[in-house]
């Protein structure tokens, strides 16, 4: 089958005005490959982002911060709004800037036969706040005994007690307590009450509506990840250990770095345009079958990813492969020839999405 063109990039053409958030805290939104890929609008320039993990103890020196409450999966544009303002205000007022989140999320405690459905894990998450520019995040053990807290308990053993906050920062769909029952109105009562101030930060919009990370997860199951790259402010990036195969690809003559897709949200099945982050900080341009292999026996679910005008061993060793543009569906060739000549077509396709206009 040939190729059915560019119809499915859409990132240069499907431009979204982004509304509700600081320009210095926002990437702007251009075609994909012209991002930086992978890295978050601002840099920090202080010293490495804390990490207090596992139920940890606050150290001292960062209690009375101001703190970003929230899930924060993919990290996009409207999450980085609500973490920005509160690294900002924390600024001001000379104290920690804290992101504080939740591990595992939520949903997956409630419902743990749901389809995987992250935009991050939770190393990459880090990353990308530390990138951001705040001083520690927290994530909080979501576990059962945290779900059964009342709104008011939960903000005096963790908020006040454990945190110490002076200040909290949150979207307007941010609730917590018992049964989800606790309220921003509710939060900045119970705020006064400790002596912290909650605030609440708008949504970010653009031209089509407001950015959530459910319209995200709906654009890239839609094969347009270039939307979903304006949306995030990088490319949605998959980060996973590289496994061994079958070694088919290396004996057509394109071998394959293969990784499992473990939690993340299955994107459209099919073929992508890829850049890819080498352990050693490097970057690759790449094109990558993501899918079941409908040529091989029995179906394995891999992202199998060749690295183009690249050699070495990668076995064993972990790498970020952004999916930068939508090529085709997954096919059931004829035979291996066919299937050679069309990973082929695939790859000089991938490398004229790739390489920035003149």
């Amino acid at each position: 089958m040939p190729l059915s063109g560019m119809s499915q990039y859409r990132c240069g053409s499907d431009r979204r005005r982004i509304k509700g958030a600081a320009c210095g805290d926002i990437a702007s939104a251009g075609a994909a490959v012209g991002l930086a890929l992978g890295t978050p609008a601002r840099r920090r320039y202080t010293q490495p982002m804390e990490r207090v993990i596992g139920g940890a103890e606050l150290p001292q020196h960062l209690r009375g911060g101001v703190a970003a409450l929230g899930n924060f999966d993919g990290f996009h544009a409207g999450h980085q709004a609500v973490v920005g303002r509160a690294r900002d205000r924390a600024r001001a007022a000379g104290v920690p800037s804290l992101v504080v989140s939740f591990d595992p999320h939520p949903a997956r405690l409630f419902r743990a036969d749901a389809a995987p459905f992250a935009l991050t894990r939770i190393d990459q998450r880090l990353d990308l706040l530390e990138a951001f520019g705040v001083d520690a995040a927290v994530m909080v053990p979501f576990d059962r005994a945290l779900a059964a807290l009342s709104g008011p308990e939960f903000v005096a053993e963790w908020l006040v007690r454990r945190l110490g906050l002076s200040g909290v920062v949150t979207g307007d769909d941010f609730t917590f307590g018992r049964a989800r029952s606790g309220t921003v109105a509710e939060l900045a009562s119970l705020g006064e009450a400790h002596g912290f101030r909650a605030e609440v930060v708008a949504p970010v919009a653009d031209g089509f509506g407001t950015i959530s990370s459910t319209r995200i997860r709906a654009l890239l199951q839609s094969a347009n990840p270039g939307a979903a790259t304006e949306l995030l402010t990088r490319p949605f990036t998959i980060r996973a250990e590289v496994e061994p195969g079958a070694q088919l690809g290396r004996q057509l003559g394109f071998p394959t770095a293969n990784q499992r897709l473990g939690d993340y949200l299955r994107p459209a099945y099919g073929v992508y345009a890829v850049m890819a982050r080498l352990p050693d900080g490097s970057r690759v341009k790449g094109v990558a079958n993501l899918g079941i292999r409908p040529m091989l026996t029995p179906p394995v679910e891999l992202l199998e990813t060749w690295l183009l005008d690249w050699s070495g061993d990668l076995y064993g060793q972990t790498l970020d492969i952004e999916l930068i543009a939508y090529i085709r569906p997954e096919l059931a060739l004829p035979d291996l020839d066919a299937l050679t000549a069309q990973v082929m077509a695939d790859a000089e396709q991938a490398r004229r999405i790739l390489s920035p206009p003149p």
